[in-house]
């Protein structure tokens, strides 16, 4: 029996009749064979890996896009090695490494982009490339409609009553391309806008990306002379840390303090915060559709991809009272 015929067999190629098909297989089932990965990746000409690059690996939204393309890239077979760039200096390093040819066959980037030098390798290289979270000129990108989604929570926190409304965000990150929380606060502010309101930017205030963060941005904004009925977080850990606030103030949620999130995160659901949903797995496997598709040849979509939010209505949220 040739090698050719193993290996169309192994492979599961077509032209190889049945019986010569069962005696190949039962060959392999008493050699008790397993196929060699390293020669496999090297007859295909392939790594077989994929870089994901993001900032900020601890946080939760992160963590469930992730999920998302680990659980594509398995189905298809592949392998993930993950890097940090929470900083240019980190982030220039690791395009750098993942340019170099046969490193990796594609690279996701998680809320960060190559930029400057680091962008001109990666194009140099032909390195199949998709961002999540982040834009690029000429690069595809999978993104959630954050403008869209603010609007939705300032407008349902004004057909509570509310008008004075609050929010709590993350400093922007531009060298490294990080500008969701700004995005955010620009839907809110639109929603407001519509009903001929403003947001006091006594009542804005930015903090690192923690609950710790969020509490103290929180008080910081609760404890001036005429603090918001309501505050928007621009994602749910931040929520969770004006929810602290909001105890340690003697404040009833949502009596005397409505409280809104952005992403839906598994604990939201714990301390039933009302929340802008974001499909943040969804935008993982959409991303490795579209990447598999510029390895593969098979395809060309439209560089921008925008996926749709909508709001989550809990327990944190509801009309004001009279006085604060």
């Amino acid at each position: 029996m040739g090698v050719g015929t193993v290996s169309r067999v192994l492979n599961d190629r077509p032209k190889v009749g049945a019986q010569t098909r069962a005696r190949v297989l039962a060959a392999i089932e008493e050699l008790k064979y397993v196929p060699s990965e390293t020669a496999r990746r090297l007859s295909l000409r392939r790594t077989q890996t994929i870089a994901v690059v993001s900032v900020h690996l601890v946080i939760p939204s992160v963590i469930e896009r992730i999920h998302g393309i680990e659980r594509s890239l398995t189905a298809a077979g592949l392998d993930m090695i993950i890097r940090n760039a929470e900083t240019v200096e980190r982030r220039d390093e690791v395009v750098r490494e993942i340019a170099r040819a046969g490193r990796v066959d594609g690279a996701i980037f998680i809320s960060v982009a190559p930029q400057g030098e680091g962008q001109e390798e990666i194009s140099a290289s032909g390195l199949p490339v998709v961002l999540i979270d982040a834009r690029r000129p000429g690069v595809p990108h999978i993104v959630c409609d954050d403008v869209e989604g603010g609007r939705i929570a300032g407008r349902h926190l004004l057909e509570l009553g509310h008008t004075r409304i609050g929010f709590v965000g993350d400093p922007p990150s531009p060298r490294l391309g990080v500008r969701s929380s700004r995005t955010r606060l620009r839907g809110v502010t639109e929603a407001l806008q519509e009903c001929a309101l403003r947001i006091d930017p006594s009542h804005i205030a930015e903090g690192e990306h923690s609950r710790l963060g969020g509490q103290q941005s929180a008080r910081k904004i609760l404890s001036g002379a005429n603090p918001p009925t309501a505050i928007v977080a621009a994602n749910d850990t931040l929520a969770f840390g004006v929810l602290q606030a909001a105890r340690d103030l003697g404040l009833e949620v949502p009596g005397d303090l409505s409280v809104l999130g952005y992403d839906d995160i598994d604990a939201a659901d714990l301390v039933q915060l009302t929340t802008i949903h974001q499909p943040l797995r969804e935008s993982g496997t959409e991303a490795v559709r579209r990447l598999l598709a510029a390895i593969d040849g098979t395809g060309k979509g439209p560089l921008r991809t925008v996926l749709p939010v909508h709001l989550i209505v809990r327990g944190t949220t509801g009309p004001p009272r009279t006085s604060l």
